[in-house]
């Protein structure tokens, strides 16, 4: 994924594919954010394609999903799920992440360029190390925090995810970790079957 069109078409059919088998799988209404995530992440795949594809349009959209909705999507989802208290401070951190980020999106729309194998975005965020800082702490600490084994793994997946990615695409850190985002999503089809609780 991340590395052609070619490659981010595939993928970003088959997780939003498997995205819809997880919204039609949801026995609890409070699980619904959460199973929303996959197809939500496989639209995220699909726009990568066309941005690939030369389509600027598809720029906005993606960073929209990629910055300042995932960090408040994510917490908030747990938050739906579990009543956790700690998911409500992390959504209130993920709000705090995603206001900046939407601020920059609006200001200034965002590059994109081919970089090897990936692309890199040009967006101006402010406090880029902080605001990083507070997205890894929403998305990733709001599963790891979550109480649940299922979404504890999505929580150590992404996790490890973003580890790699930063470790090995240092200047396409967001464009690889939200793919990695995007597998490690397909966790939720399972949980999204079981009941609230369980």
């Amino acid at each position: 994924m991340c590395w052609s069109a070619q490659a981010d078409a595939v993928a970003g059919s088959a997780v939003a594919a498997l995205g819809v088998g997880c919204l039609v799988s949801v026995r609890d209404v409070r699980r619904l954010p959460l199973a929303c995530l996959p197809l939500l992440l496989g639209v995220h795949q699909l726009l990568e394609a066309a941005v690939w594809s030369g389509a600027t349009w598809a720029r906005t959209p993606w960073a929209v999903i990629a910055l300042p909705l995932l960090p408040l999507l994510v917490p908030a989802g747990v938050l739906a799920a579990t009543g956790r208290r700690s998911a409500a401070v992390l959504t209130a951190v993920g709000a705090a992440v995603a206001l900046p980020l939407a601020a920059a999106l609006a200001s200034d729309p965002p590059s994109a360029s081919p970089h090897g194998h990936t692309l890199v975005y040009g967006i101006g965020v402010p406090y880029a190390p902080l605001l990083l800082a507070g997205y890894l702490l929403a998305t990733v600490g709001s599963l790891l925090l979550s109480g649940d084994r299922t979404l504890r793994l999505l929580g150590v997946l992404t996790g490890a995810g973003a580890l790699v990615c930063a470790a090995l695409w240092h200047y396409a850190f967001v464009s690889t970790w939200c793919a990695v985002a995007a597998v490690a999503g397909l966790v939720l089809l399972p949980w999204s079957r079981r009941p609230a609780g369980s």
